[in-house]
């Protein structure tokens, strides 16, 4: 049999094919492009070798389905992954999230301002770059205990002034409330 004669065949089982590919992959339209590829696929085949050419069509027809359904269903697990991490719509900030944040933004600023040089450079230490209490107490020559000391006044002295000024609830982290002096 020649090439023409298995494009032959495939023109003649060619709604046999589609039927079969519709009920594997569920839509009419998958099918139509499946029948594409599978015409592109025995175009560039050597038919001489094939014995039953509706049975080898219909075997080709399967297996393509079979390959469709994965792809689908990788693919579906892949844009769902995707869809899990991407934020939700509530979690961006509208302006007046945006807005209210700056302005508590400022007004811890200016209270760490207002704080004692010491009090403040053993808070900024901590809370801004994130260092150690025992890498504190070396830079400022105290004890680790004195800076244990000096970030529960900042944290005193900024709770005390914030509820004076009537400012907005805001949650400030306590220095025994996830770091230990021992860092």
């Amino acid at each position: 049999m020649s090439n023409q004669g298995l494009e032959g065949r495939f023109m003649e089982a060619r709604p046999l094919l589609r039927r079969l590919l519709a009920a594997r992959l569920g839509s009419p339209d998958e099918a139509e492009d499946a029948l594409q590829d599978l015409w592109l696929r025995i175009s560039g085949l050597d038919a001489t070798l094939i014995d039953q050419p509706i049975p080898f069509l219909c075997r080709m027809a399967t297996n393509l389905a079979t390959d469709r359904r994965i792809a689908a269903a990788r693919r579906g697990v892949r844009d769902g992954a995707w869809e899990e991490v991407q934020p939700q719509s509530a979690e961006y900030a509208d302006p007046e999230r945006i807005a209210s944040g700056r302005s508590e933004l400022a007004q811890a600023h200016a209270l760490i301002a207002r704080m004692p040089d010491r009090m403040r450079e053993a808070f900024t230490l901590f809370r801004f770059e994130e260092r150690p209490q025992r890498d504190i107490a070396e830079q400022m020559g105290i004890t680790v205990s004195a800076v244990e000391k000096l970030l529960r006044r900042a944290y005193q002295f900024l709770q005390e002034n914030r509820d004076a000024e009537g400012a907005d609830r805001t949650r400030w982290r306590r220095p025994d409330s996830g770091r230990s002096g021992d860092e």
